[in-house]
């Protein structure tokens, strides 16, 4: 481990790319979420809260880190 990784750690966080299984819409999510996030097209529940991570409805296309 060097030190600017000591000095500066990474974050646990994320941003997911979730697929609709409904539509097809893609959709970016924060990965924490604390509320319900839904498809912007049809409506559809993509993501759910959990007390922690948030719990992936859709299909998983990307993370971005």
């Amino acid at each position: 481990m060097s030190e600017w990784e000591r000095l500066i750690p990474r974050p646990r966080s994320s941003f997911i790319s979730v697929k609709c299984l409904k539509c097809g819409n893609e959709q970016t999510i924060f990965g924490n979420a604390t509320n319900k996030v839904n498809c912007n097209v049809c409506g559809t529940e993509l993501a759910a809260p959990s007390g922690g991570k948030a719990k992936i409805k859709g299909e998983i296309v990307a993370v971005f880190e």
